[in-house]
């Protein structure tokens, strides 16, 4: 696996490629990964990396092969695509010893890690499988990036193309990448359908003495937002909201590029609070505590990427309000799930609407959370999510078991 996210990064893509490569492991495979160092979703590189240039580690079975690279605290174009650079020279400076191998997934949105995956493959003559977890041209074109319109969205959409066209198979975490995909002239008769899974496990602590705990008070209508504060999701509008309804508190769980300047934007607003990511035990039960889970998008995201936090969000059991476009997958989900409402993207009187009408109608509220559980069981589940994975990998070696 070439996967830039990994473990120790317990949200966003990291944990999708750990469980991937620890399951194959724990199936007797001999199960190499090729992989970054830690830095997400804070954008700085973990403390414990500081002085490592190159290394290899055991982690549940499977070896991984890091490789130095920037981390750039603030997002642009620019700094992106030498985080991309240094990726990739990086890799083809030291490709990892692994011996013979039988296939090779990549997980995308990373270029670099898309082209490693490419040649190691190609050199290997092993089926290439690349999974397309966010579209990194679309992205380019639609999060705000600095200097991400124009001629950058091109060349990174050019890049995913090659990417992609040089797969045996290509998976896709949400059918609404299928098209993009199929522009950039990927035959549809090789792309597959591979949904992420809810990779926590179910709350355990009832919820008052968690809130208790927190210091949320039991009269109190809380929000929480989980995961990265990126550029994407657009959370000046909880910013926004906050400020206009001081009964309505708002926590921003997570880190990301943009938490210095949400933090200035929140200044004078005491009911918008940040928290700092807690462990992967605590995180059920913190999310289930909440009485909404808020998912914010930029109107300008379409088909670019679907939240990997809605999973988690399913799994916890409380409503989920989304601020997304209507037209995209992230609505689309929402709306599948039965276990959320959508307003208008960047809206907060909107936003703030839908807050009030749960805290209102207490009964539409638990039926709503009840439904993520539900969706979570019969589409979501770990081992149907793994299961999808081994069988796109069997096909692409030609059948299971060959």
């Amino acid at each position: 696996m070439v996967s830039t996210n990994y473990a120790p990064e317990h949200t966003g893509i990291g944990p999708y490629a750990t469980g991937i490569a620890e399951h194959w492991a724990s199936c007797g495979h001999d199960t190499h990964v090729l992989a970054g160092l830690p830095h997400y979703p804070s954008w700085r590189l973990d403390p414990s990396y500081r002085k490592v240039w190159r290394a290899t580690e055991q982690r549940a079975g499977a070896t991984v092969h890091r490789r130095r690279h920037t981390v750039p605290p603030r997002q642009s174009a620019l700094r992106r695509g030498m985080f991309e650079g240094s990726i990739l020279a990086h890799g083809l400076v030291a490709p990892p010893r692994t011996g013979r191998l039988d296939a090779v997934l990549a997980q995308l949105p990373s270029l670099a890690g898309g082209v490693l995956g490419a040649r190691i493959a190609a050199r290997q003559r092993a089926p290439y499988v690349p999974v397309v977890q966010d579209l990194m041209g679309a992205a380019a074109a639609q999060s705000g990036i600095k200097g991400g319109g124009g001629r950058a969205a091109e060349l990174a959409e050019r890049a995913e193309a090659w990417v992609l066209r040089r797969a045996t198979l290509v998976g896709v975490i949400h059918e609404t990448f299928v098209e993009r995909v199929r522009a950039m002239g990927v035959d549809p008769g090789r792309i597959r359908l591979v949904p992420n899974w809810s990779h926590i496990q179910e709350p355990s602590a009832p919820r008052d003495r968690t809130r208790e705990r927190l210091g949320w008070l039991p009269e109190q209508t809380v929000v929480l937002h989980s995961g990265n504060m990126g550029l994407k999701q657009g959370l000046e509008v909880l910013v926004e909201a906050a400020r206009r309804d001081p009964a309505v508190r708002i926590m921003l769980m997570g880190d990301g590029n943009q938490r210095e300047h949400l933090a200035r934007l929140a200044e004078g607003v005491p009911n918008l609070e940040f928290l700092p990511p807690v462990s992967d035990e605590d995180f059920p039960d913190v999310l289930a505590a909440a009485d909404v889970l808020a998912v914010t998008q930029r109107a300008s995201v379409l088909d670019m990427s679907v939240p990997s936090k809605l999973t988690s969000y399913f799994a916890a059991g409380r409503p989920v309000v989304a601020s997304v476009a209507a037209e995209g997958g992230t609505a689309r989900e929402v709306l599948r799930s039965g276990a959320g409402m959508l307003v208008e993207p960047e809206d907060p009187d909107q936003f703030l609407a839908a807050v009030r009408k749960l805290a209102q109608d207490p009964d539409m509220a638990e039926e709503l959370g009840a439904a993520g559980p539900r969706h979570v069981a019969a589409h979501l589940s770990r081992e149907a999510g793994l299961a999808r994975i081994d069988a796109l990998i069997d096909e692409a070696m030609g059948g299971p078991g060959k």
